[in-house]
């Protein structure tokens, strides 16, 4: 379902193309981010930043509007300008989850997303002086010490949580999960000695460098910024998640501007230096456009969260 970025380069750069006929953006635009600064959804912001001046002359102006794991924001975003002005991050598995767990002010279908452009494949995380070395060492811990094995991570119902359930089940172990509101605040509490590890994902080993040990990653083929990191399925467990991050407008955003909006991501989606930059902080790139073919992904990615978050007791 997801194209490579190289593949559609050409058709990105006549989006581009076409995205300047229409004199789009007209000014600048306000970008928001649901989260807290300091996580994926805020690091990719600031990096698409130079490009979108770049490629269209105008300010993405990147702020925050954090709570409720991003559902504070999301629930507003329809009372936003629909001329393009306004995008706001969205995430998976969050925005298809979190309105099956409750009255969170949104529904799935009230987010309408114009464009996925990365994902981050989940990864275990300790402090580089922590006794666990290993997964193994990991797993042992966690077996002499059921429950007290004690993991952040970003938000409930998140890829980090069920990744989390996913592989206490696979591994035969109890640990607990500590939610935090955004990725920043969990690694916080990694590096100030609040919890054992973290579920996170690959972009905290690039952003924290030698201060974590990366156990493993929930990739099917190792990252390439990480080549001595195992994954998970080397190791014997069949895990490969991650969260996707993209882009959303109101849902009655005119068809015009959700497709403006889908050409200018793709555009930067495109230019090699931002695939490099995007790379070298630990990320997956991915392509998914306004249009059929993202109806058709968020289809799958439902079929695909909801048994998993039913199965783990996230939902009924």
């Amino acid at each position: 379902m997801i194209r490579t970025i190289l593949t559609h380069a050409a058709a990105a750069i006549l989006a581009v193309g076409v995205a300047h006929a229409q004199d789009f953006p007209s000014g600048s635009v306000d970008y928001i981010i649901p989260f807290g600064p300091g996580g994926e959804s805020d690091i990719t912001a600031r990096l698409q930043q130079p490009y979108f001046q770049d490629h269209f002359g105008e300010q993405l102006v990147v702020s925050y509007q954090p709570g409720g794991g991003g559902a504070v924001g999301w629930a507003q975003l329809n009372s936003m300008a629909e001329d393009g002005s306004v995008i706001m991050g969205v995430n998976l598995p969050h925005i298809i989850v979190k309105p099956k767990q409750g009255n969170v002010g949104f529904e799935t279908e009230d987010l309408a997303a114009v464009y996925w452009f990365h994902y981050t494949p989940d990864a275990i995380l300790v402090r580089a002086d922590s006794e666990i070395e290993t997964l193994d060492q990991l797993i042992e811990q966690a077996k002499a010490n059921p429950k007290q094995v004690i993991f952040s991570g970003s938000g409930k119902g998140s890829a980090n949580h069920l990744a989390q359930l996913q592989f206490d089940e696979m591994a035969g172990i109890e640990t607990t999960y500590v939610a935090f509101d955004g990725t920043g605040s969990a690694v916080t509490a990694l590096l100030g000695g609040q919890v054992t590890a973290e579920w996170g994902y690959t972009t905290v080993g690039s952003a924290q460098g030698d201060e974590v040990r990366m156990l493993a990653v929930a990739m099917e083929e190792r990252h390439p910024a990480f080549p001595d990191v195992p994954t998970f399925k080397e190791l014997g467990y069949d895990l490969v998640s991650g969260a996707y991050r993209g882009i959303a407008v109101p849902k009655d955003a005119p068809e015009e501007i959700k497709q403006q909006v889908s050409d200018a991501i793709a555009a930067i989606n495109a230019d090699p230096e931002f695939q490099q930059k995007m790379i070298d902080g630990g990320f997956a790139m991915a392509d998914v456009p306004y249009g059929a073919e993202m109806d058709a992904f968020m289809a799958e990615k439902a079929e695909e969260y909801l048994p998993a978050a039913r199965t783990a007791g996230i939902i009924e």
